[in-house]
């Protein structure tokens, strides 16, 4: 089956993370936000959506046709949405249209023949439209496309057109929620966006979910929120600040009420990373995934003192990080880069670092890597980036 995927702001990291997830074949990019590739099963889209942080929308490619042929893709279009009106129970039937890619598609006029194909079909029908491209998760979300109608999809891939229907789009109200809703939040440290976690999550490639997965940096405990909500059932969390550890228990609390989850273990603890191994049985940890300390964030910096001091940490840190985790067992750490500065070059003696995204697409115009094959995630204009850093136990 040939699915259609809508990326993340950050293209490069939504590829790995699918890559990472899925068992996918026949990958093709051909925009900066836009995706096709083949799977051998179906996929379950509305499950997959509740955890990939790096995807905007999933959907299947219903056809694919000739561009140039102005009637066979009305009726292409037509085809799609008439499939889905049949299996509508809602009432009146809402539909939309997007298009993705170097060509435009005119969508209005598309859109008003389709109108009034339902009209002459006796169909109460509602034209969805935006005055973006593409329609939002929002907009879909908000008119029922998902559920009492359809959004078609339209993208150029060379001599053909692709037609899909969207099956899944982002959570953004959970995502929000858990972003800004949670009791316990430091703005001053910096927030680790759930999206990231989640994505750091998958990319360490936990096939099970009773693996053990530590955080030795946990802060406010983001990191092991998203994991509880994505099923892992065996955690642990240490930060040496016992402010961090509280934040981390009250969230963690407020994660349970809310999504009723109950079924896993977690222990936190008051410790100094740089000590793990004291407290962690050694060769016990399926998983790492941590954002440490990432220096100051505010006020006038000393950029190679604070450089110095945290490669010292991260070294440090990850000697230990060594001795916990199992062999081939993957460390998903973020390493900070000041803008205007060097990279920032711990010791990782014991790991190879990793390139997560497919060797297919590693040459794409829209894939964007280090010269360490790691990945920048931020915003222009940030005095403070992440680097993404994939590291395997050699």
């Amino acid at each position: 089956m040939k699915y259609f995927f809508v990326l993340g702001t950050n293209a490069t990291l939504s590829v790995a993370e699918l890559a990472a997830v899925l068992n996918l074949q026949n990958f093709r990019l051909l925009a900066v936000d836009f995706l096709t590739a083949e799977t051998e099963r179906e996929l379950n889209v509305a499950d997959l959506m509740k955890g990939l942080g790096g995807m905007i929308k999933i959907g299947r490619v219903a056809a694919e046709i000739k561009s140039g042929n102005d009637l066979r893709l009305s009726e292409a279009v037509k085809q799609v949405a008439e499939a889905k009106q049949l299996k509508n129970t809602g009432g009146k039937f809402n539909f939309g249209l997007s298009d993705y890619g170097r060509r435009a598609f005119n969508k209005k006029d598309l859109g008003l023949k389709l109108k009034k194909y339902f009209s002459d079909e006796k169909i109460s029908s509602r034209f969805v439209i935006s005055r973006e491209k593409t329609l939002s998760s929002v907009v879909v979300t908000q008119n029922k496309l998902l559920k009492n109608g359809v959004e078609i999809i339209l993208a150029a891939d060379g001599d053909n057109v692709l037609i899909g229907e969207t099956l899944g789009v982002q959570p953004f109200k959970d995502l929000s929620l858990r972003d800004y809703g949670r009791p316990a939040r430091d703005d001053l440290s910096g927030m680790l966006p759930p999206k990231l976690a989640q994505i750091m999550i998958n990319l360490a490639q936990i096939n099970d979910n009773n693996a053990v997965i530590i955080d030795p940096f946990c802060g406010s405990g983001t990191i092991l929120s998203e994991a509880i909500i994505m099923g892992y059932k065996n955690l642990f969390g240490s930060d040496i600040s016992l402010k961090a550890i509280q934040d981390t228990r009250k969230n963690i609390s407020w994660t349970k009420e809310l999504y009723k989850i109950n079924d896993f273990k977690l222990k936190l603890l008051v410790k100094n990373a740089v000590d793990l191994s004291k407290f962690i049985k050694s060769g016990s940890a399926d998983a790492i995934v941590t954002e440490p300390y990432l220096g100051p964030q505010r006020g006038m910096i000393s950029f190679a003192s604070v450089i110095k001091n945290l490669e010292e940490l991260y070294s440090s840190a990850i000697k230990e990080f060594a001795k916990v985790l199992k062999p081939q067992g993957r460390l998903i750490m973020i390493w900070p880069l000041f803008y205007g500065q060097k990279p920032i070059t711990p010791d990782y003696t014991g790991f190879k670092i990793i390139n997560p995204v497919p060797e297919e697409l590693r040459k794409s115009e829209f894939i964007k890597k280090t010269g360490r094959e790691t990945i920048v995630y931020g915003r222009l204009g940030q005095k403070v980036y992440r680097e993404v850093v994939v590291m395997e136990k050699i």
